[in-house]
């Protein structure tokens, strides 16, 4: 029975015990270890996203999508505190609810790590971009950093080399040290800081108005959960202080602190950012046709009217690819504007980084498990990598980077994120059932009241994206059960009665976890 395919959690529980990680960090450090994860390509790259679809409305967005990830997140510290081993919820699914939806949720993690290294890669295009025109005054030719998404578009050039010089460093070992991310960290809470500095006081109220022109559900994704389903893409990150529960002094109390504490000020920050960015001269109305028909994010017919309203002098905030930067330009603040945008363009490539490593670690322990071709886990011996897997998954990256917007890509990136979180609600809830004397570093308060919170929290922004990003999940799905059915079934380790027990995963948090790491994934950081 493929359900009855469960990996024994004494065993995981053995693992997890054996590293007997010291407990350090406090509830001052795990807020700084959040905040410094979730502030990154979020709320550079789709602060024109959400004003599309929400208009200043999106203030409100930000709020429902920080309030979904504060639910799953208490679910997602009390499973990552039990089981600080590699492969993230992938493993934690095995361990509960069997083979069949742990591989569904490692192929689903594929949306959420992949998928979003390339949305970050366009957003780092975009700043690119301005950064060349900002300071060398140079427009580069529009063939060759859009993709076909934009008319005259071709590829996103700069794309596709920030994904494929990442994917180079991960190949050779290159990792970031803790001392490297804090100053990007800084340079990122400094960047954001600014800009609320000298836009909020020039702030112009009638730009408020009207404050939902698509109401709460538009159609196409459109409206305030539209948005906030989009936006969830600025939170992830958040988990990062979960997986640190096996680090923390008193967890019971500390890590709670630690989760709602980072989202409440990421929240605040963000609705402040985006209360400048609606209040600027720009505004913050969606774009709309000639016959005032609203047009999604990411469309050809958003493309379109864009090109022809830069033609005649407007860039509206929707149309911008760095749009915090824009905006303080348009205030007037021209240098400071385009220092923001060096502020983005110096901190993304280590999101793409993270995230590439993350979906490379997972795909590792799947081949490990036998459920993908064991050949995928292959070290190399002079770089003590993932060699095989980090390049395959760089050149996906790549390739959607180089002809996908960056709208589209964050859609469909957290679509897997939601259903991966679900399943970890599930898990956790199921787990509590099953073996509720399971000793437990961190345990959810009021588990069932927060478990049912994230599924029905996750299910509802699930719906609220647009029909392609919603239809990319079942279609992805659909192709991984066909390649569990025809490869993984078969050569499965726990299928075949193979049982084995990691001490030295690559993915475990670090000891000790450094205050603000900046890492936006579940499944940790090479050391």
């Amino acid at each position: 029975m493929i359900f009855g395919r469960v990996k024994p959690l004494d065993a995981i529980l053995a693992t997890a015990q054996k590293k007997s990680l010291h407990r350090s960090l406090g509830a001052i450090q795990l807020t700084l270890l959040g905040v410094g994860a979730i502030i990154g390509t979020g709320i550079f790259v789709l602060t024109s996203e959400a004003a599309q679809k929400a208009g200043p409305g999106m203030m409100i967005s930000f709020v429902i999508a920080g309030a979904v990830c504060v639910v799953a997140a208490l679910c997602y510290s009390e499973i990552a505190s039990m089981l600080p081993v590699s492969g993230s919820a992938y493993t934690y699914t095995y361990a509960v609810m069997g083979e069949l939806l742990a591989w569904m949720v490692g192929w689903a993690l594929v949306l959420e790590y992949a998928v979003a290294a390339s949305a970050v890669s366009v957003g780092w295009s975009g700043y690119f971009v301005g950064q060349i025109k900002g300071w060398f005054g140079i427009d580069l030719p529009i063939a060759l950093i859009s993709g076909p998404y934009v008319p005259g578009g071709i590829i996103n050039l700069p794309a596709v080399v920030i994904a494929l010089l990442i994917t180079g460093l991960l190949m050779l070992g290159t990792t970031e040290s803790a001392r490297v991310n804090a100053v990007l960290v800084a340079i990122k809470v400094t960047a954001l800081t600014a800009f609320v500095i000298l836009a909020l006081p020039v702030m112009q109220m009638e730009n408020f108005t009207p404050f939902a022109p698509q109401g709460w559900f538009g159609s196409g994704g459109a409206g305030v959960v539209g948005a906030a389903a989009s936006i969830f893409f600025a939170y992830v990150g958040f988990d990062a202080v979960s997986t640190a529960a096996e680090e923390t002094k008193n967890p019971q109390r500390n890590v709670p602190i630690g989760l709602i504490g980072s989202l409440a000020i990421c929240t605040v920050f963000y609705m402040l950012v985006a209360a400048g960015a609606i209040g600027s001269p720009l505004g913050s109305q969606p774009v709309t046709s000639a016959m005032g028909e609203w047009l999604a994010p990411g469309s050809a017919e958003l493309g379109a009217r864009c090109t022809t309203l830069l033609a005649a002098g407007q860039e509206p905030l929707a149309c911008s690819k760095e749009a915090l930067a824009h905006v303080l330009r348009e205030v007037g603040y021209l240098n400071v504007g385009n220092l923001i945008g060096l502020a983005a363009f110096l901190a993304l490539p280590s999101v793409i980084l993270v995230m590439l490593f993350g979906q490379t670690r997972i795909f590792f322990v799947m081949s490990r498990d036998g459920l993908l071709p064991e050949k995928l886990s292959t070290i190399h011996p002079k770089w003590k990598t993932p060699h095989v897997i980090t390049m395959i998954t760089g050149l996906a990256v790549t390739f959607t980077a180089a002809f996908l917007p960056v709208g589209k890509l964050a859609d469909i990136a957290n679509a897997g994120t939601l259903f991966a979180f679900m399943m970890v609600a599930i898990a956790v809830m199921l787990l509590r059932k099953r073996d509720p004397n399971r000793v437990r570093p961190f345990r959810t308060p009021a588990l069932w009241l927060v478990g049912p919170l994230t599924v029905i929290g996750c299910v509802s922004l699930y719906f609220a994206l647009p029909f392609d990003a919603k239809i990319v999940l079942p279609l992805w799905g659909g192709i991984g059960l066909l390649l569990y059915f025809a490869y993984g079934y078969r050569k499965s380790h726990v299928g075949r009665g193979l049982i084995e027990v990691h001490e030295a995963d690559a993915d475990v948090p670090p000891q000790p976890v450094p205050p603000m790491p900046g890492a936006p994934t579940p499944g940790g950081k090479q050391a």
